[in-house]
């Protein structure tokens, strides 16, 4: 049975990207267009430590933390909001910033270093800012701007909390 099983499998052509299996709810074209669409945006919009540190202080101003809701617990930006990248939704986003004008910052685990517990590093094609910052836009929330540079975490000027920050 396992032999007619592997003829019949081995026998069906391979599905290619224009004959992927349909699935409305899933644009990998999409997101690729968002992607490249967003490039110079996104390189417009990352600011140095001193500038995030500037813009957190303006009212109305949402720091907004995308990581896991336990790394969140252990370290993160003084007064940042969280919601899970992997719970970002129409619904979601609207009942956490209602206002899609809100001026927004976003910081991921790329940008501190030496403290790996809350802020794992992962690898650079992927890292959370890059995916945190296309969700954003293609949400519709355009005031966005990214914490650029890789802070050592005993030389940070950025306010933190959480568990792992020592008191």
């Amino acid at each position: 049975m396992k032999t007619i099983l592997l003829a019949i499998a081995c026998s069906l052509p391979p599905l290619h990207a224009a004959e992927e299996a349909p699935n409305p709810r899933i644009n990998y074209p999409g997101f690729v267009a968002a992607a490249g669409d967003l490039e110079k945006v996104r390189a417009a919009n990352r600011v140095s430590e001193d500038d995030f540190i500037r813009l957190m202080k303006e009212p109305g101003t949402v720091v907004l933390d995308a990581r896991s809701a336990e790394k969140f617990k252990l370290m993160h930006v003084k007064g940042a909001l969280h919601l899970d990248l992997t719970d970002f939704n129409a619904p979601a986003l609207e009942k956490l910033i209602p206002d899609k004008g809100t001026p927004i910052l976003i910081y991921c685990n790329n940008n501190f270093k030496d403290a790996e517990k809350a802020f794992p590093a992962k690898m650079a094609t992927v890292a959370l800012n890059v995916q945190t910052f296309i969700n954003l836009h293609t949400y519709g929330y355009k005031n966005v701007k990214e914490l650029g540079p890789l802070l050592e975490i005993r030389k940070v000027k950025i306010p933190l909390e959480g568990t792992a920050v020592a008191k």
